[in-house]
């Protein structure tokens, strides 16, 4: 039997009018969902604070019970929920299933915060009991985007619900399935309560509405820089925490020693897997000078040829750009950097959506492809002459996101990752890295530091208490 039925996935009725969500492949209607205005944010905020005091008082092993349950069913309905992840983000099926795999381990992952031990006997003056514990925020709003729709709102849902907490999920329309309803039909068939997570595909003024709502204290947004600036500034000045994990332009340096034969395809997937519309992507190709015109060459002919298509009818290695205006950014700084000076050794061009994975040489400072994040299949190269320049290099721009350092010295890779600020470093490996374990996040113009992941998602979705215990009422002075 199904899990997605079209008639049942949306038991609210939302205000935000209709919306067609399309295959980027072929332009094709797959679904039509209504959209959340910001009403519907407020009622859906006020049902999940009402239901969510029962929830927090479940015993761990109950809200445990409803996450590993959660975390069987992306495997269960793996065939449909690929195809979905595949037609409406534009993902080759590897991808898709990359992000079921995740999503499974995010929910088994958070099955276990729900008996992580929760504070500490703290010492105390007075004769009595001192202790923190952890309690849950009471409403998480989530906000999250199209391009690794499930994984990026699962590794906030999960855990925010395991740890007590009701969620509010605001999916990008374009993904409004697979980056939302799936997760309610999911945890709905797991088990969880009713009222406890709210589904709400929206625009800009839903995710306004969300951070705004009195009844949500913390914000988890996934997105792009200029959006989380927005959605920071709003939720500081109402005084919520805001997690932010935003854009980058993450540097990949190659030094002299590297194995070149070996590079040039963890080169090449961390530029074009998924089309470059991954945060974590390699936007930054920097190279000894020593390897640099190899290295051009042989990422050229890489880029050459794989394939670009419809990844739910032909087998792929690319598939397409989200929509027209994403693909006219890409463009646009394709030509503005080629317009400077920067030479177009692969790619370049485009038949609709799909986008030839592309590659830039000769781009220095002033190339746009270069300094900004693209957000697109395309790889500028830049030489360096040592280690000192590719660490300047490496720190320069705003983002501190990902970082890859190749070496058959791995010491030396080790040390030069220590003078380069990011949030994420990888030895012998391209920048797009990601596990249910791990801490994720940037800093700087990249986010708010790690706040998904082990221990961070204690921190992202609880406050800590302090509670003292006395045997007999506290004498004072007057």
């Amino acid at each position: 039997m199904p899990l997605l039925d079209p008639k049942t996935w949306q038991s609210r009725t939302l205000a935000g009018g209709e919306y067609a969500v399309t295959e980027p492949a072929t332009g094709e209607t797959l679904a039509t969902v209504t959209l959340a205005a910001a009403e519907d944010v407020a009622t859906a905020a006020r049902d999940a604070r009402a239901a969510q005091t029962e929830w927090a008082k479940a015993p761990h092993f109950v809200r445990a019970a409803v996450l590993r349950k959660a975390g069987d069913l992306f495997a269960a309905h793996a065939d449909e929920l690929r195809e979905w992840i595949v037609r409406e983000s534009g993902s080759i099926p590897g991808k898709a299933d990359f992000e079921l795999h995740v999503a499974a381990q995010e929910c088994y992952e958070a099955a276990a915060l729900a008996s992580r031990p929760s504070g500490q006997i703290l010492p105390s003056e007075a004769p009595r009991l001192s202790y923190t514990r952890r309690v849950p925020v009471g409403v998480v709003g989530v906000i999250s985007p199209f391009n690794a729709p499930l994984i990026l709102s699962i590794r906030s849902v999960a855990p925010a619900l395991a740890l007590g907490n009701a969620v509010v999920l605001k999916p990008d329309p374009r993904t409004a399935v697979c980056g939302g309803l799936a997760l309610a039909a999911v945890f709905a068939e797991a088990g969880l309560p009713e009222g406890l997570l709210h589904v709400l595909p929206g625009g800009p003024e839903a995710g306004q509405a969300l951070v705004a709502d009195p009844n949500v204290p913390v914000i988890s947004f996934t997105g792009s820089t200029a959006a989380g600036r927005a959605v920071g500034e709003a939720a500081g000045r109402l005084l919520k925490r805001a997690h932010l994990e935003l854009g980058g332009n993450s540097a990949l340096i190659v030094l002299e020693d590297a194995d070149i034969d070996a590079v040039i395809s963890t080169a090449a997937w961390g530029s074009f897997f998924h089309q470059g519309q991954i945060c974590m992507t390699t936007g930054r190709h920097l190279v000894h000078a020593s390897l640099y015109e190899e290295y051009v060459e042989r990422l050229a002919a890489k880029a050459d040829s794989l394939a670009v298509g419809d990844p739910h009818r032909e087998q792929v290695h690319l598939g397409p750009i989200i929509d027209s205006a994403q693909l006219a950014k890409i463009q646009g700084l394709v030509e503005s950097s080629t317009a400077r000076g920067a030479k177009l050794v692969a790619g370049g061009t485009h038949e609709g959506l799909f986008y030839r994975p592309t590659v830039l040489s000769g781009v220095d400072d002033a190339t746009p492809a270069y300094a900004e994040e693209v957000f697109g299949p395309v790889a500028p190269v830049r030489s360096f002459a040592d280690a000192d320049e590719a660490a300047a290099l490496a720190a320069a721009g705003p983002y501190g996101l990902a970082l890859g350092i190749v070496t058959r010295d791995t010491a030396r890779g080790l040390d030069l990752a220590e003078r380069i600020p990011t949030g994420i470093a990888h030895i012998n490996d391209q920048t797009v890295n990601d596990e249910a374990v791990a801490p994720f996040g940037g800093i700087a113009a990249s986010g708010t530091g790690a706040r998904f992941g082990g221990e961070a998602n204690l921190e992202a979705f609880t406050d800590v208490r302090w509670t003292t215990v006395r045997g007999d009422v506290a004498p004072y002075p007057f």
